[in-house]
């Protein structure tokens, strides 16, 4: 029952986006609110559903891999101590699963006839060298998961079909230009956790992407890169060491719904730097070193979350967060998070939160110098 448990998480996944990683199977689980419905989240034409198992002739063979297990066109061979990509797979395996292994390198056949290939996981192995033309027979995989393996580059000639890209906690310090071409499909990167600086970003390494979804937190950024896609809807800077947002450092990132920025070290936001994300609706600014509400707030019509705990706030204007007026605003606060900053909150007043859709919402206190 397990391989069918897989696919069917996998195909239930292909619809949604993830915010906050926590395991491997419920990387979509969303610690906020659900600011996207499915169809503003994918973001791509239909190759980027589920494939059409019905569209594949029935499969009635019995080649399985030693110590795997096979159900459906899903083969399962996690945990098993492979040292290489095991071979006899069936040619019409759709998912295959190898996780938790000692696998160090992908070589050029080891993937050969497995043409309807949709999911391919390899997370947590020891993989640091993928030969160029490894993936080259995989002309439907749409989901790679190559994390937490010991690749210092992205792998050349990914797959044009490629929709998602998980390549987190590796040991990627430079993205070059073309790295990403003919990937008209990806609209997800998951690269978090990588020894990436701001330099490490070539001058066009994201030319041609659509993107929707797009992390690189637990990096060793010190501002917002440049040259990041502009179509994306989602992106997470959260563990880095950002210590300012200048003023056109967003720019480019009109049609934000989430920004994180948690856990670094900012200090300052221009006044107006905020003014370039009219569609944002979630802010995560906890954790960092701000003494004042960031201006701008009120202007942000769509804005329903903002995370500001953790921080040296010691003061909460009356119109901080909302606009002067009814009507201005066209959706209501539900999430508003000042603990642990040394606010007397006492002496804020309630017109502060006049915008807010419940008092329950807003979260102060628990202040320890």
């Amino acid at each position: 029952m397990r391989p069918l448990w897989l696919l069917m998480a996998l195909l239930a996944l292909s619809q949604a986006l993830p915010f906050e990683q926590k395991g491997f199977w419920d990387f979509t689980l969303d610690d906020g609110m659900l600011m996207m419905n499915d169809e503003e989240a994918s973001g791509a034409d239909t190759t980027s559903g589920a494939p059409d198992l019905d569209s594949l002739p029935p499969t009635f063979s019995a080649i399985c891999p030693f110590g795997c297990h096979c159900h459906l066109r899903v083969v399962q061979c996690s945990d098993l101590g492979l040292k290489t990509v095991p071979k006899e797979i069936s040619p019409d395996t759709t998912l295959l699963d190898l996780q938790n292994n000692d696998i160090t390198e992908l070589r050029k056949d080891d993937f050969k006839g497995l043409q309807h290939l949709y999911a391919l996981v390899l997370v947590n192995n020891k993989i640091s060298k993928i030969h160029e033309k490894a993936f080259s027979p995989l002309r439907k995989l749409q989901k790679l998961y190559i994390s937490k393996n010991h690749l210092v580059e992205i792998p050349p000639n990914l797959p044009s079909s490629l929709v998602e890209l998980r390549i987190h906690d590796n040991r990627i310090r430079k993205v070059p230009k073309g790295v990403f071409s003919g990937l008209r499909n990806m609209n997800c990167i998951e690269m978090g956790g990588n020894p990436l600086e701001n330099s490490g970003f070539e001058p066009g390494a994201f030319d041609g992407l659509k993107l929707n979804y797009l992390r690189i937190s637990e990096a060793k950024l010190t501002g917002i890169p440049k040259d990041l896609p502009e179509t994306l809807n989602e992106l997470h800077l959260d563990h880095n060491k950002i210590q300012a947002i200048e003023l056109e450092d967003l720019l480019r990132y009109s049609k934000l719904y989430r920004l994180g920025l948690g856990h670094n070290q900012i200090r300052m936001i221009e006044n107006g730097s905020l003014s370039f994300l009219p569609t944002l609706r979630e802010l995560h600014l906890d954790n960092n070193k701000l003494s004042r509400v960031p201006a701008g707030l009120p202007d942000l019509k769509l804005l329903q979350v903002v995370y500001l705990h953790s921080n040296n706030i010691t003061k909460v204007g009356v119109n901080d967060f909302c606009p002067v007026g009814f009507g201005v605003k066209r959706a209501y606060y539900n999430g508003i998070s000042l603990f642990n900053n040394p606010v007397p909150y006492w002496e804020v007043q309630p017109a502060t939160f006049r915008c807010v859709t419940d008092r329950l919402a807003i979260q102060f206190g628990n202040y320890k110098k």
